[in-house]
């Protein structure tokens, strides 16, 4: 075993925060008791009686406490998890259990603790505990983690998610102890005694088991001991003590050997699953060694519960009694065969396992499951009722053959990793459990698994590392450190060890740091409660031996540090000695710790020996970010244990009891650190002068630390004479570090130290850190570059250039001190002491390879790379310099170009600092992402904000970035900004500054969570007050979407109106004189009769217009509105009512009118609402006269989707009840709702309601009608497009299935045939000839049969047995009866070859072309034939009245010959149906398209029509009323479904004009075909339209089948529900621009690209949005065009699926106001922007501009902020007029150019030249700043030049050369005055000691020029200016800047002559 590393001696540290702890759940049961509580608060020992009873409470004293009853309370602590609290806090999460209680709660520092969950359960808790359970998504890689609380009982785990969900797994068998890991739960079986005897011969049972879910089998667990092969792990002696998640790991003991060992837990491998299962092949069966569940099952249980079989029943269904059942009667064993003794067999248990396998509703998963493994065991007990009974000729080996049951499949492997070596084990007595393990890191990243014996008092500390490959862990070595209790600290890389001696010791990994002090365990008051008496004698005063030694003890420890506790059993004192001091009232007076528990971060629970508990905290290692990032450089540089030296010595000097302020803290660590590397921090001024801001003298120094507050008269005089007292005196400020004082004071001091002043200041070579110094100094030193880039820790970069300039001056790097002079002048002009050095230790340091001579500089790098020089790769160190990086690469990318900069090229720009340490596996993560990069990206701009998003960067960070250097990267932003891809990720979107597509992308990423349909937007519809309102079923469209599409009128108004019926028709009817009452009451009914026809048709049109409106609360039932049949009768609106029994009344008129309704009602929920079983199952209505709303409103919740849900069960008991209406809901809803899925339950639920899909000798079920057509439309809905042979088979032979000899059949046969034929349409919808497989089917044949008639085929196979009796009704003979057959039969071929443009089909659909022929075709076919027969030739459809008229017959189109005998009705009809028939055809071909030209066409019939119409009823009519009423709606439905969802008001005043029509012959059909126009006008409130897929069109012909119902029973023709199909057809095309900031929804300009077609080219148009979308497929891309709103562009070439999810939820796209511009519904014209008004007036824009109007343009809260502060002469602030004018144009600048995050750069530039121009720059930085902001502008007007990329610069205005100029004239003017300090410089003398330093260095930093201390020769003294240019070409300085240098570098003599010669300087 390895020694300790290394050991800090005589230290101590002191840990903060104490409190009292008591588990919250504890308080918390208390409050709310329950039996157990009760109990246990009579057992409470006294000093935890919290509240004072007085005597009473001691008077149960310790020994009472029965230890069963305490051990009852149990609790742990954990870090709260990110799912738990919004906040960023960090709190701690308990999880308590005591009885049947469990007790979640959270709390932290400033939040008191409050339950979070808190649970009961039946049986008392065996364990409690977290376990997070990977939940796998429908997408295979990804997890979803659910984090949950399982409470463990005696029978059952309960699972409780943070989400919500509950669980409840049975457990198969006893538990002894459940652990939590990375993949689930893993449970130890409880070994029982009786095991043994069973397991003797064959193989043991498994013992541990693994749940991965709680709705999954619990399963065995295999191993893979090392070098053995995999087995189930079923060895009885190893028992789990510790198992973690990451890394994921298993540790076991093996009680009879004692040896621990480490085991990783991963899941099984298809080849361990092999090894373990048996094979298949067996072809006998099964061994025995796979006995059937049912046997092992009750082995197991008996085996657990030998007390009674009353258990048993609990653990499943139904086993219990079967298996105590067999037990209980030897007689029945008797029949069993010998040696077979299986569950399998018993009667009750079969049934179990049966009902278990077909009921989802009962899964409880008993052991049926679990015990399928590979299990043999052998009944060798002599006990009868233990098992088997072996006959004697049975031997044990033989096989044994069991039925069924399969083997279950393990889920988990543990592999063995490393176990203790066997010196441990030779005895027994040597080791023993472990009874606490865990993980620890030290400061170094090592990582250690521990485990603590506690028989011998101590830690075992296992290394280990991952592998290269980092597939494994590699186990090293052991380190043992003497311990009674351990706990680690993970946050600090620690761990608190409690010693054996009581004293607590702090350990990083192995090493010793030192002790821990805890303040107040010394003052017995703060622990003990009150109420305990104090003792008359104080214990100290009893003069023992041991009391004495103690006390003495104490007094020697005292004279270093204060004792960290009373050690009482300190190895030099006898135990025996004291033992009689150890009564209860010693033990109570000075409590010791006695154990630890519950650590959190760097918080641990003390258990004192008192019984009460302490929560400590131990500090951290650094609170200021400064420090923190040195020690990391540190750690990262020095070899490991150089580096673990200075971090404990460090943490020691910075923890010390009483240590140093916060404030204090980088002194000290100066000084340590200068300590450390040789330096007499004493000696050296400016250290010195350090400490006197620490209360402390110099640490190193050990002086006495005091714990207590309170002073005495000591400290004065030890204050008196000290350095402090001294300084303060002399040194009015003591902030700036005055040279001229330590010339005046100290001298004197140090010549009194020492004779000499020169060795005092020499460093000591033998300093553990003083061969690093160099490695040390440039990590430091890359640091400081680091924080440059920094504005927020720049402040504290100043304080570490005082440590680096003192190195580089001892290391002699003159270029590295010049390079910190110029950063902070004033600072280091303070500095002139260096330390000195030998020669010969010189040597001996580390001389690095990277440290060159000339100082790597960030910010020149950067202004190198602006200028496009080359640029050597800059040093960084990996993980600490992270800006560094990801500045130099985003320069690299975006200034010079390089596309492969940050993937492949990084090399070229970074160079890694090699580490001090051997391997580092910290740097993974730099090469995460980049491959993923290019694709989507075009310019540099957009390459840098995506890569930068992806390293994390955001807004925030860019704004800590000082201007000058932040540049580039915003101006890259500004460019992505103006035309960014839909498709980035949320992230860059934010980086870029557009909030409208973050707030896309978020929905994009939230597009699971079905919640979020409306969130965030107010697009819900408002709460209405009134009742009317309410009830009319329409209040829940949106109304700030409509009234931004229709804003000119109320027209969504009117269509609610039309379209209610819940309120009493208005029924006027004049009484005529000759009039009776009674009469007039019947004339009045029958008028009521009338319009109750149309009231009566209205739900359906309803439903369209309401589609898809409303999100269901979950809590209430849907509301209906009411079907209102009364009226009301002025003038004194007396109601008139259909029920009076005055007039006949058809019966059950109202019963598919309410059907509607329902469908109506359910149709509102929106797709995306939350809607479950349960809610449906609710709504269910107890009157049963709603029964027909109940079964409309379980159709539309198929129609949209939610059906789906219900449970499997309802929809039985649904179809059990008998209802026809309910059948007819359920069996169309359930298919629309699994349409084209072939779904098989769906199917057997459908043919039972087919008799042509049962088998012919089946019992023929009595299936109404009507149900019998819904289940085959129902068939072609779910095998929509699938050509599923059989069914298609079936459903051809259906369309002509003949009437049958009883009634069946016989009745509304036609509706019955056309279902048929729309379902055989669906199954092989559009596949035209290419039906795979139907060849012999002959399918386009047999329909051309069944639509012109002939002689019927023979039937085939099945159907014949039923057709054989022909009927007894009905007299057809062989022939086909066409008037059934052909509707379905056309339309099944128009179906079929829908859109396939084959012409031959067409030519058979085309109308005859003789007079005689047409006589003998219904009017009504040729309307379905023309339909069918454009539809197939789907491309010639044109929107034009030639194309219509052109499908008219040659013979009709010319002139008549008289001599004909022409039948002119005939013809006139034929020429209306076929003209219907083809505007029907060209209303599909535009469906949802809006287009102009078709709807044109449309309305010019219509106007035809109405004309004749107009004198149909006179005697020169042609044509019948009624013909001419078909043909115009079913216009009026073609003129609707173009235009549908636009709500065109030409159809909508046809609409109206048809409502108001209800006399003659408008029945029930023709208002439900002009409500269903309006629906479809108005599609769910205008947010949807049509689509002109197949399947749409599809549900559109079963929808608008041009046959209507004459009234509101007749389904003869087709079944009046399938008219809602056409919500099948809906899509969501609404795009509605929702203004990001307002959220509410605006106007944008939109310009819509469509893709080229063979009918038109590429097109452009503009629309305004909110608009309808034309169908996807058409465009090419869509735009939100500029100038008031963000450009943002959706490409649909490359993907549709954006456009569509964002339609589907609303439609909302995000835009974004532009700054300076307003809302189009506040400036229509666009006259009122910002940049308009510099138009309108003669003045200038800026002029014009008032700051106060600023906020109507921008919504930037800081513009609107500075604009009111700044812009503006305030009472309070005087600013001059010329910085006011200044500001309002920065302002307007911002808002014009759209770049408001450039106001602080504007700022910034602004300050830093006037600072410049008063010369009161303290440091160069922002002059740096300004330099690198003219270096891009330079660049870019360079090359701006050719490309007229202007517009893309930032800082486009004069603003810039301004300043620039500014700063010219300042530096010059200086010049002019000081050109001799240049000189000087220039020469190398000592550097000027005033503000003439500050100006020289801004001079050389902004000018660029180099150090030239050493090349002084080469520019002194040029003759002419072309010798200075030759001489400085090596030199890098700009010639720009040389010139100005002339008047310094030329020779005296020679200058004036120059300058006379023309070159003046301003010329320059």
């Amino acid at each position: 075993m390895s020694e300790v590393v290394y050991e800090e001696t005589a230290t101590m540290i002191a840990a903060g925060e104490l409190q009292l702890f008591v588990p919250f759940g504890r308080e918390h049961c208390r409050n709310h008791p329950n039996a157990f509580n009760l109990q246990l608060r009579e057992l409470q020992p006294a000093s935890e009686l919290w509240s004072s009873d007085g005597a009473a409470g001691l008077v149960g004293s310790l020994q009472e406490v029965s230890l069963h009853e305490r051990d009852r309370e149990w609790w742990q602590l954990r870090k709260g998890c990110v799912g738990a609290r919004e906040e960023d806090v960090e709190f701690e999460e308990e999880l308590y259990s005591a009885g049947t209680v469990v007790v979640w709660s959270q709390g932290s520092r400033s939040h008191a603790s409050n339950v979070y969950k808190a649970f009961t359960v039946d049986s008392p808790v065996q364990q409690a505990l977290w376990c997070n359970f990977a939940a796998p998504q429908n997408n295979k890689y990804a997890e979803e983690i659910e984090q949950t609380v399982c409470i463990v009982q005696s029978s059952s785990v309960n699972v409780h998610s943070m989400t919500g969900k509950d669980f409840n797994s049975p457990l198969p068998f006893p538990v002894s102890n459940v652990w939590a890991t990375k993949f689930g739960l893993l449970l130890e079986r409880k070994i029982i005694a009786t095991d043994a005897q069973l397991n003797s011969p064959g193989e043991p049972l498994p013992t541990v088991f693994s749940m991965l879910h709680p709705l999954d089998e619990i399963a065995p667990a295999v191993c893979k001991p090392t070098g053995t092969r995999v087995q189930y792990a079923s060895d009885a002696t190893m028992t789990i003590v510790f198992t973690c998640s990451q890394p994921s790991l298993v540790v076991f003991y093996d009680t009879v050997q004692g040896i621990h060992s480490v085991w990783a837990l991963r899941k099984v491998t298809s080849d361990e699953r092999s090894a373990v299962l048996p094979h298949p092949a067996d072809p006998v069966g099964m061994p025995l060694g796979l006995i059937a569940p049912g046997c092992l099952t009750s082995h197991l249980r008996k085996i657990s519960c030998p007390e009674s079989a009353v258990g048993t029943g609990a653990y499943g269904l139904g086993s219990g009694t079967g298996s105590s059942a067999l037990h209980n009667h030897p007689t029945r064993l008797a029949t069993l065969s010998p040696g077979l003794h299986s569950r399998a067999h018993s009667p009750i248990s079969s049934m179990a396992a049966l009902s278990r396998a077909h009921s989802p509703g009962l899964a409880a998963p008993t052991f049926t499951g679990a015990a399928r493994f590979n299990t043999s065991f052998y009944g060798s007990s002599p006990k009868a009722q233990h098992g088997l009974l072996p006959s004697p000729n049975n031997s044990i080996n033989e096989t044994m053959v069991v039925p069924e049951m399969k083997p279950i499949v393990p889920d988990l492997c543990m592999e063995q990793l490393w176990s203790e070596t066997g010196t441990a084990s030779c005895s027994k007595e040597l080791n023993s459990q472990a009874s606490k393990v865990f993980l620890t890191s030290d400061l170094c990243e090592n990582r250690y698994l521990c485990f603590l014996v506690e028989s011998h008092q101590h830690l075992r500390c296992v290394k280990f590392m991952e592998s290269n490959d980092t597939s494994q862990l590699i186990f090293a070595s052991v380190t043992t450190i003497p311990a009674k209790d351990a706990e680690p600290l993970q946050n600090i890389d620690a761990m608190l060890v409690l010693e054996a001696c009581g004293s607590l010791v702090l350990y990083t990994g192995v090493t010793r740091v030192s002790k821990v002090f805890v303040p107040s365990l010394l003052s017995p008051s703060f622990i003990l409660p009150n109420h305990i008496p104090q003792f008359s004698t104080p214990v100290d005063n009893v003069s023992t031996p041991a009391n004495a030694g103690s006390r003495h003890l104490q007094r020697l420890d005292d004279a270093v540090m204060p004792s960290p506790l009373v050690e009482l059993r300190n190895s030099n004192i006898k135990r025996h000695e004291i033992s009689f001091l150890e009564d209860y009232a010693f033990q109570q007076t000075t409590p010791t710790v006695s154990a630890l528990r519950d650590p959190v971060c760097n918080r641990v629970t003390l258990e004192l020996s008192s019984g009460a508990m302490l929560r400590i905290s131990i500090p951290e290692i650094a609170t200021s970010e400064l420090v923190r990032k040195c020690l990391q450089a540190i750690r990262f540089i020095l070899p490991k244990e150089a580096a673990m030296k200075v971090m404990v010595k460090w943490y020691n000097i910075y923890n010390a009891p009483g240590g140093p302020s916060a404030h204090a803290e980088w002194s000290l660590f100066v000084t340590c650190l200068m300590t450390l590397m040789g330096y007499n921090t004493e000696r050296l001024a400016w250290t010195r002068n350090l400490q006197f801001e620490v209360p402390l003298s110099p640490v190193i120094a050990a002086k006495k630390a005091r714990p207590s507050d309170g002073g005495s008269d000591e400290d004065w005089e030890y204050l008196l004479p000290s350095n402090y007292h001294r300084q303060m005196n002399s040194q009015p400020t003591c902030g700036s570090l005055d040279i001229s004082f330590y010339s005046s004071t100290d001298t004197a001091s140090m010549s009194s130290d020492s004779t000499s002043s020169t060795p005092s200041l020499k460093l000591d070579s033998s300093a553990p850190l003083f061969s690093h110094i160099p490695a040390l100094f440039y990590v430091l030193h890359l640091l400081y570059q680091e924080l440059q880039l920094n504005e927020l820790q720049r402040a504290r970069a100043a304080s570490l250039v005082c440590l680096l300039q003192q190195l580089a001056r001892d290391l002699q790097l003159d270029k590295y001190v010049d390079l910190y002079w110029r950063d902070c002048p004033t600072l280091i002009d303070g500095f002139t002491e260096s330390c000195f050095m030998d020669q010969s230790v010189f040597s001996q340091m580390q001389r690095l390879s990277y440290l060159k001579a000339e100082p790597p500089c960030v910010l020149s790098w950067l202004s190198s790379c602006l200028k496009g020089d080359d640029v050597a790769p800059f040093p960084y160190l990996p993980g600490i310099c992270q800006r560094t990086r990801l500045l130099v690469l985003s320069y690299a990318l975006y200034i010079s170009g390089d596309e492969n900069a940050t993937s492949t090229d990084m090399a070229e720009y970074l160079a890694k600092v090699p580490s001090g340490q051997k391997y580092r596996t910290s740097e993974q993560h730099c090469r995460r992402r980049q491959s993923s990069l290019k694709s989507s990206c075009r310019s540099l701009a957009e390459q840098l904000a995506v890569w930068l998003a992806s390293e994390g960067f955001t807004l925030k960070d860019l704004e800590s970035v000082p201007f000058g250097v932040a540049l580039p990267v915003r101006e890259a932003i500004y460019r992505c900004r103006e035309q960014p891809c839909s498709d980035w990720s949320e992230e860059v979107c934010l980086l870029i500054g557009r909030q409208d597509l973050t707030k896309q992308a978020h929905k994009m990423t939230l597009a699971k969570s079905k919640a979020c349909v409306g969130s965030g937007l107010s697009l819900e519809p408002p709460a209405t007050t009134e009742a009317d309102e309410e009830e009319d079923g329409m209040s829940d469209i949106i109304q700030e979407v409509t009234g931004l599409i229709w804003s000119q009128d109320l027209r969504v108004q009117e269509v609610r109106r039309l379209l209610q019926s819940s309120r009493p028709v208005r029924v006027s009817v004049v009484q005529l004189p000759e009039v009776s009452d009674h009469e007039y009451i019947e004339e009045k009914e029958n008028k009521l009769l009338q319009l109750c026809q149309r009231t009566m048709a209205l739900p359906v049109g309803r439903g369209l217009f309401t589609l898809f409106s409303y999100h269901p609360v979950p809590t209430e039932p849907l509301p209906v509105p009411k079907l209102n049949l009364t009226g009301r009768a002025p003038p004194r609106n007396t109601t008139v009512d259909l029920n009076s029994g005055n007039i006949d009344v058809p019966p059950n008129m109202t019963s598919w009118p309410s059907f509607h309704n329902g469908v109506a009602a359910g149709l509102k929920i929106a797709p995306a609402s939350q809607v479950d079983s349960a809610w449906i199952a609710y709504n269910k209505p107890k009157n049963p006269e709603l029964a027909n709303e109940y079964a409309g409103f379980l159709m539309a919740l198929g129609l949209n989707g939610h059906l789906t849900k219900l449970a499997t069960l309802n929809i039985h008991d649904n179809l059990n009840k008998g209802h026809e209406m309910t059948g007819i809901g359920l069996i169309l809803g359930v298919s629309s709702a699994r349409l084209g899925t072939m779904d098989m339950s769906i199917t057997r639920l459908l043919s039972i309601h087919i008799p042509a899909l049962l088998p012919p000798t089946s019992t023929e079920l009595d299936v109404p009608h009507n149900i019998q057509v819904a289940a085959v439309i129902g068939l072609g809905l779910v095998y929509q497009g699938t050509g599923h042979r059989h069914n298609a088979e079936v459903l051809l032979s259906e369309i002509g299935r003949p009437p049958g000899p009883e009634m069946e059949y016989c009745t509304d046969r036609e509706s019955y045939s056309l279902a048929a034929g729309l379902a055989l349409g669906m199954v092989c919808l559009g596949h035209g000839s290419n039906l795979i497989g139907m060849t012999d089917l002959n399918v386009p044949e047999q329909l051309y049969q069944y639509m012109v008639g002939g002689h019927r085929r023979a039937q085939a196979g099945a159907s014949r047995e039923r057709h054989k009796s022909p009927s007894y009704q009905i007299k057809e003979g062989d022939t086909i009866n066409v008037d059934v057959t052909c509707p379905g039969a056309t339309l099944a071929l128009a179906m079929i070859y829908l859109k396939t443009n084959n012409r031959s089909i067409a030519d058979w659909l085309k109308p005859p072309d003789t007079w005689f022929l047409l006589d003998f075709i219904k009017p009504e076919f040729l309307l379905l034939r023309t339909l069918a027969r454009c539809i197939i030739m789907w491309d010639d459809i044109l929107p034009n009245t030639e194309w219509v008229k052109s499908n008219t017959p040659q013979i009709m189109r010319g002139s008549f010959d008289p001599s004909e005998d022409i039948n002119m009705e005939t013809m006139a009809q034929a020429q209306e149906y076929i003209t219907a028939g083809a505007c029907l055809a060209l209303g599909l071909r535009f469906a949802g398209s809006a287009n102009s030209d078709a709807f044109e066409c449309l309305y010019d019939f219509a106007k035809t029509f109405m004309k004749i119409m107009s004198f149909a009823g006179t005697s020169d009519a042609q044509t019948s009323y009624y013909n001419l009423q078909t043909c115009l709606s079913m216009i009026l439905l073609a003129m609707s479904m173009v235009m549908s969802g636009t709500g065109n008001l030409k159809v909508l005043q046809l609409c109206r004009f048809f409502h108001k029509r209800t006399g003659g012959e408008m029945n029930y059909g023709f208002h439900m075909a002009h409500h269903m126009a309006l629906g479809l006008l108005f599609l769910g409130g205008g947010r949807y339209t049509l689509s002109t897929s197949n399947s749409a069109i599809a549900a559109l012909l079963c929808a608008l089948y041009p046959h209507f119902p004459a009234h509101s029973t007749d389904n003869r023709y087709h079944l009046q529900a399938l008219r809602h199909l056409a919500v099948l057809a809906a899509e969501p095309r609404l795009l509605v621009p929702v203004d990001v900031d307002s959220l509410k929804p605006c106007y944008a300009l939109l310009e819509v690209t469509y893709k080229e077609t063979k009918w038109y080219d590429e097109t452009t148009v503009e629309l305004m949005a909110p608009t309808m979308l034309p169908e996807l497929h058409l465009l090419k891309r869509v735009k939100v065009k500029g100038p008031r709103y963000w450009e943002l562009s959706v490409d649909l070439s490359k993907d549709t699926e954006h456009l569509k999810s964002i339609l589907c939820r609303n439609g909302v796209l995000y835009v974004k106001l532009r700054a300076g511009q307003l809302p189009y519904k506040d400036d229509p014209q666009g006259w009122k922007s910002l940049l308009a008004s510099a138009v309108n007036h003669r003045s200038s824009g800026i002029r014009a501009f008032k700051p106060e109007a600023i906020s109507t343009f921008t919504s930037e809260p800081a513009l609107v902020s500075f604009a009111k502060i700044f812009c503006k002469t305030s009472d309070g602030i005087q600013q001059r007029e010329d910085s006011l004018v200044l500001f309002s144009a920065m302002l307007y600048e911002c808002v014009t150019q759209e770049c408001p995050e450039m106001l602080p750069t504007y700022i910034a530039i602004e300050q830093a030249v006037r600072a410049l121009r008063r010369g009161d720059l303290p440091q160069t930085f922002s002059l740096w700043q300004l330099r690198l902001v003219v270096e891009l502008w330079d660049s870019r007007m360079l090359r701006g030049l050719g490309d007229g990329r202007q517009r893309d610069a930032l800082l486009t205005t004069e603003f810039l050369p301004v300043m620039k100029n500014t700063v010219d004239v300042a530096l010059d003017d200086w010049l002019r005055d000081n050109s001799a300090v240049l000189r000087s410089y220039l020469r190398g003398d000592s550097l000027p000691r005033n503000s003439l330093s500050t100006m020289l260095a801004c001079f050389l930093v902004y000018r660029s020029v180099p150090c030239l201390r050493n090349t002084h020769t080469q520019l002194e003294g040029c003759s002419s200016v072309g010798d200075l240019l030759a001489r400085s070409r090596g030199l890098g300085v700009p010639a720009r800047d040389l010139l100005r240098l002339l008047p310094v570098l030329l020779d005296p003599a020679a200058a004036p002559q120059t300058t006379a010669q023309g070159f003046p300087l301003q010329a320059l």
